[in-house]
């Protein structure tokens, strides 16, 4: 029995040396091709992938094939999936980019994993603030600027990284991997639901796992993110006189559309309104009582759920009416108010958009004013909460900690994407967000970033998850 106990140990042993030398390599492997990784970064980041404006459409289409075309490099069983229309607010349609699946590996013996991600971006333009040029990447003190590095160019490519790192040192898959990308996400994820539905029982029907690297860290530390809330955007159309009227002319003998539109959207004055409006009770019934106090990772308690766990809404701008510089004595005869509602669990999207249309109608209405109103919801994504008991993030902390040598912080983000819970819902498969950018990437915003550092390391952390999944006993 001891000789028998000295042999499965002298195994051990043997399997840990191999395997710990494995990681080293493909360490090693990506340290030394950094520099080519930042390359393709920049040749990404080139790309004006800008999915909210129509006339870079086809800039997104190529964005696209460019991404088809990495993975087909690297061996993978590739399709462009046709998605369909979209509708133009003048009636007219274009086609939607297609989205690109692939798949690496095949082994029926080893769990699958899915990878999401998009490579469409915010639009960015210098003069918006920018420092540098938004789609030159720009390496400033091992920071690389541009948008989309850090949102989602940088940890798609980090995942490709991952995976053309064991394949160039002939180390096997420890899973099999697929991948996912779109080019609409960020207005809203045009057509994914249906092409997800639809595929549900062919290219999801063998996948174990889904991961999502579209999230950043709290703080410098790693995190793992188990939840994010929804998004309801929504316009508001004022529309009065048949064409813009000179206000010293007219100003006075008309009820202005910029001012009934600014009064209906301040009714909109703080948290208290979205309770009353959207739960009917001033204290939000919208959570469990164990998501009430979830793992926290500051002190700054207050602050988090306000983030995470809070409904809210941002007043993002108003169309139509005069914001160059200068001055002009103009009274707008239509202006649509752009206004977003990032809702959390229990708060469903379709009664969001009554309670938003009610409100706004009611209280238009007893302005008795004239003009017509138009309210329509444009987007309308649903929160996302996964299991933090997982044995997904028991791998997830396991690969933290094999990297970063810490302990991940656990954390919601207050952000949107819109088809975690489409995966949750139509394929019932775990789900994992496993984010590389940093907690000051400044995403949407002027000179977004991700740095040098979290780009490699963070290939690195997919390597070792993919093992660390491997672990997992299918259920």
């Amino acid at each position: 029995f001891s000789f028998q106990l000295w042999c499965v140990l002298v195994l051990f042993l043997s399997w840990s040396e191999v395997h710990n030398f494995q990681f080293e390599e493909l360490a090693q492997y990506i340290d030394s091709h950094q520099e080519q990784y930042v390359e393709t970064l920049r040749e990404w980041i080139a790309i004006e992938s800008d999915s909210s404006d129509v006339q870079r459409r086809a800039d997104v289409q190529r964005m696209m094939s460019v991404t088809a075309e990495k993975l087909r490099k690297m061996q993978g069983n590739v399709e462009m999936v046709d998605i369909g229309l979209q509708q133009l607010p003048d009636g007219t349609t274009i086609p939607l980019p297609k989205v690109v699946t692939a798949q690496v590996g095949s082994d029926p013996s080893k769990l699958t994993v899915c990878v999401y991600g998009h490579v469409d971006v915010q639009p960015a333009k210098k003069e918006d603030g920018w420092a540098t040029d938004p789609y030159n990447l720009t390496d400033i003190k091992g920071n690389l600027y541009g948008r989309g590095a850090s949102d989602n160019k940088a940890p798609v490519l980090a995942w490709l990284h991952t995976v053309e790192a064991y394949q160039s040192l002939s180390i096997d898959l420890p899973v099999n991997v697929k991948f996912i990308i779109e080019g609409m996400e960020e207005t809203g994820s045009n057509g994914l639901d249906a092409m997800v539905e639809a595929h549900n029982e062919t290219f999801f029907s063998d996948v174990d796992y889904i991961i999502i690297s579209d999230c950043g860290w709290l703080s410098r530390r790693p995190a793992l993110t188990y939840g994010t809330r929804g998004n309801c955007y929504f316009f508001a159309e004022v529309v009065g006189p048949n064409k813009d009227l000179h206000s010293g002319v007219f100003g006075g003998t008309v009820i202005e559309p910029m001012t009934d539109l600014i009064g209906i959207l301040g009714t909109f004055h703080s948290n208290i309104c979205l309770y009353i409006h959207f739960s009917g009770s001033p204290e939000p019934a919208l959570v469990s009582t164990e998501e009430r106090e979830p793992p926290v990772v500051s002190h700054h308690e207050g602050v988090l759920a306000r983030r995470w766990r809070h409904p809210t809404v941002s007043i993002h701008g108003i169309e139509g009416a005069f914001s160059a510089s200068g001055s002009k004595t103009v009274i707008p005869a239509k202006v649509t108010g752009k206004f977003s509602i990032r809702q959390v669990p229990n708060m469903d999207p379709k009664e969001v958009e009554k309670q938003v249309c009610s409100h706004l109608e009611d209280v238009f209405a007893k302005r008795g004013s004239p003009n017509k109103l138009k309210v329509s919801m444009v987007i309308g994504a649903k929160p996302w909460l996964a299991d933090i008991q997982h044995p997904l993030y028991e791998a997830g902390k396991a690969a933290v900690q094999k990297v970063f040598k810490v302990e991940p912080d656990m954390i919601r983000e207050g952000g949107t994407i819109p088809v975690a819970r489409t995966f949750q819902d139509v394929t019932g498969k775990s789900i994992i967000m496993l984010p590389i950018g940093g907690f000051d990437d400044g995403l949407h915003s002027q000179n977004e970033k991700i740095s040098r550092y979290n780009y490699i390391e963070g290939t690195k952390l997919f390597a070792a998850f993919l093992h660390e999944v491997s672990q997992i006993k299918r259920d």
